[in-house]
């Protein structure tokens, strides 16, 4: 049982994330926003019973509960907010690379879709919808993908992956496909 004002605040879990001077945030009715060089993002905040408020040039997020889930809820919301301020500064970027060795494979963008043309000898092309936030880049045997938003840059990467999946074929002896090679600077092995 807390008797004191300081022995409450004490119980409050307070983080603040200190925000580069080049990136500009804001909170208001579940959603923060974000502005930098690289551009701008807007995601929604889930409730999880946490208080989020920028001031000045910080994020702070306060939590009434000092237990273990609130704890996690505060550490996960601050990887997701390191996040968007490296996407509104750096952005995030994924390389692909381009295998066909059993047939010539033709990649292209055309409009807001990624095009894959004579996968496996296929007679129709595979497509897919690139979302608004990304932008593709074909450079030879290479895809480029940048965003802003981590979320949509690897999720566009994963379709482009599972788009040249082949089941029940031997990687070993079937290579052909499209694979990250690197995960927002992150090399692949």
């Amino acid at each position: 049982m807390y008797h004191t004002a300081t022995e409450m605040e004490n119980k409050n879990q307070v983080d603040r994330i200190e925000l580069p001077e080049n990136v500009s945030a804001d909170y208001n009715s579940s959603f923060l926003s974000m502005k930098g060089p690289k551009g701008e993002l807007r995601k929604k905040i889930p409730a999880t019973g946490l208080k989020i408020g920028v001031e000045g040039a910080s994020i702070l997020i306060e939590s009434s509960k000092g237990n273990k889930r609130s704890r996690k809820a505060i550490g996960s919301l601050k990887a997701h907010i390191r996040n968007y301020i490296k996407g509104v500064t750096e952005g995030h970027l994924y390389r692909m690379k381009i295998c066909s060795g059993h047939f010539p494979m033709s990649v292209a963008v055309a409009g807001n879709e990624f095009v894959v043309k004579n996968f496996f000898g296929e007679k129709y092309p595979r497509k897919i919808k690139i979302c608004p936030e990304v932008k593709v880049k074909i450079d030879g045997q290479e895809v480029v993908i940048e965003s802003v938003n981590k979320e949509a840059a690897s999720q566009f990467a994963a379709s482009v992956e599972t788009m040249t999946r082949r089941n029940n074929f031997d990687r070993r002896v079937f290579m052909d496909g499209i694979y990250i090679t690197s995960k927002d600077g992150k090399e692949i092995r």
